[in-house]
């Protein structure tokens, strides 16, 4: 089963951005973290990464017309984009919101997605784990 994990703004700096807060793993860490886990989970996983918002609702559309599961970093656009979290409600296969931290221990601003409640669930706070416990159930899901 192929899934797509969309990463949106700023997560291609992991590694050199606020290392405090996100440690040292870069993306390309995360991308190959990825592609073992679900490997591992029989999963064919495609990696991506944007700026624009424009392009991640494009991802979006497309998981909602080929009915393709998705793991969602939606990054700072968790708290703001009506526009994310309306393609994320056309998405018909398993979508997981995924953060390597956890929102709501952090800035105020942060404690509101309005992607959650459109998702079928959240994984947060744990690091490229988060990532690897978001395959996971998306698999679970799969197989019913």
């Amino acid at each position: 089963m192929r899934v797509l994990v969309l990463n949106g703004p700023n997560l291609a700096r992991l590694g050199t951005r606020e290392p405090d807060v996100y440690g040292s793993t870069s993306f390309a860490d995360l991308v190959a973290a990825c592609a073992k886990y679900g490997a591992e989970l029989g999963l064919e996983v495609e990696v991506r990464q944007t700026d624009q918002e424009a392009e991640l609702v494009g991802w979006l559309h497309e998981a909602a017309d080929s009915a393709t599961p998705v793991v969602l970093n939606p990054a700072a656009f968790t708290h703001y984009s009506y526009a994310v979290r309306d393609a994320c409600a056309q998405v018909g296969a398993p979508l997981i919101e995924v953060h390597l931290t956890n929102p709501a221990r952090r800035e105020t601003f942060r404690h509101t997605s309005v992607v959650a409640g459109v998702a079928t669930g959240t994984v947060a706070g744990f690091g490229l784990d988060s990532y690897r416990l978001a395959l996971s159930a998306v698999a679970a899901l799969a197989t019913g």
